[in-house]
């Protein structure tokens, strides 16, 4: 059975870069792409789709690709599986994008038969992530306790990004109280005591960009 792809990404030479490789599979049929997420969901909604292969940042203004994840795989039976394909491995993003309901995250650098083998997982309906990305999630359900959230780790990207609590605040619709209490959380968490110290620590980890 031909497994038919969508490659949304919106770099031209990334696509032409998959397209290249994977017209080259037995089984494999690219029939649409798309340069933004919102063309994306657009199209897996057309039908037509069983495998998208998804960037998950597109330009500073655009839907994220974990928010076009969670659109496509919210039409439930029909709707195409989603792998995740991206340069970025912290753990905010690959939280985000499995819980957005991702069948797979591969790394771009990931070589040519392990991206076709990832394809054809998630065509099949089974989990396809990447050997690092599967290390750090059952890092996470091995130690909870220290794990941040997915609502720390946001928060926390935040303020790696120079934002102030009250900024904060109003980009994600909390409280200031809530970012504080999320912040002390945190502190605690990565054994610091101040926020240069957490996004210095966080970096480290590899937990936000």
């Amino acid at each position: 059975m031909t497994i038919r792809l969508l490659l949304a990404d919106d770099h031209p030479v990334v696509r032409a870069g998959l397209r290249a490789v994977l017209d080259t599979e037995p089984g494999f049929e690219v029939v649409a792409e798309a340069a933004t997420a919102e063309d994306a969901v657009e199209r897996a909604a057309a039908g037509g789709v069983d495998v998208v292969l998804m960037d998950l940042r597109f330009g500073p203004d655009g839907m994220h690709g974990s928010a076009a994840t969670a659109a496509i795989t919210a039409r439930g039976g029909d709707a195409p599986r989603v792998l995740v394909l991206t340069t970025y491995d912290t753990d905010a993003d690959i939280l985000a994008a499995v819980e957005a309901g991702a069948s797979g995250y591969l790394l771009k650098d990931a070589p040519p038969e392990e991206l076709a083998a990832a394809v054809r997982t998630a065509a099949a309906g089974r989990s396809a992530l990447a050997p690092a990305v599967a290390h750090r999630l059952m890092h996470r359900l091995r130690a909870p306790g220290q794990a941040l959230t997915r609502r720390e780790l946001e928060v926390l990207g935040l303020v790696a990004e120079g934002l102030s609590n009250q900024q904060i605040s109003k980009r994600l619709f909390l409280s200031q109280a809530t970012v504080k209490s999320h912040l002390v959380h945190v502190f605690a968490k990565l054994s610091v005591e101040s926020r240069t110290a957490a996004v210095a620590e966080a970096r480290a980890r590899g937990l936000v960009r």
